[in-house]
């Protein structure tokens, strides 16, 4: 099997060069693309899914929908969609909302150190997911209120890429936001935002993660 490679850009997601994927993600990782895919239905719930325990970063702990990296060629857009069935065996038009860059260490093992673009998409609440070995152990959905109650309660299982893209969601390009905002609007009220940026500082430190204009 080859040695997958992911993009390296500058602190403008400007694209510098490539490197392998694993180098990335060891403790001093290289700056590089990659984005998060968060799948609502019509009444805001969000699918979050479980990351399988073989998993080198943040195993058996709860993310978005989707998280992974663009390949060369492709946009934020583009490789959302071709990435969500290859690890739900769904597929979803989806939307770009944003990007930030952060990062943040995992114990000794190693770090992510990216530039993620959000996207969004929206699916029937009957859709029917597979779950993908050695990438995903469970799936569930969740409203806005739900999540706010259990990262009051155990912030630490929240990877914090998804945490970031929640907290940014206000931030969202205009044309998009007004495109959903009738879901986006259930996970930006104050006290939701108020409980991810302390569930964020529990992963790491403010000067760590920024929104990329």
């Amino acid at each position: 099997m080859s040695e997958e490679y992911v993009i390296l850009v500058d602190g403008n997601d400007n694209p510098i060069g490539s490197e392998e994927k694993v180098k990335c993600h060891l403790p001093n990782g290289k700056l590089h693309r990659a984005f998060t895919a968060l799948l609502f239905d019509d009444k805001g719930r969000l699918v979050l899914t479980r990351r399988a325990k073989e998993k080198m970063l943040w195993p058996e702990d709860w993310d978005g929908t989707v998280a992974s990296h663009p390949r060369e060629g492709e946009t934020y857009t583009s490789s959302a969609e071709r990435r969500m069935p290859e690890e739900l065996g769904v597929s979803c038009k989806m939307d770009y909302l944003m990007k930030f860059e952060y990062h943040v260490p995992y114990k000794d093992i190693g770090s992510e150190n990216e530039i993620c673009g959000t996207l969004i998409g929206i699916v029937d609440k009957s859709t029917k997911f597979q779950i993908v070995e050695e990438e995903i152990d469970q799936i569930k959905w969740l409203s806005a209120n739900e999540l706010l109650s259990e990262i009051k309660n155990n912030p630490k299982i929240y990877c914090p890429w998804m945490l970031i893209a929640l907290k940014f969601l206000d931030k969202s390009e205009k044309k998009m936001f007004e495109k959903h905002k009738d879901i986006l609007s259930l996970w930006i009220n104050p006290e939701l935002q108020k409980e991810l940026q302390k569930a964020i500082k529990v992963h790491l430190s403010e000067d760590k993660w920024r929104l990329v204009e």
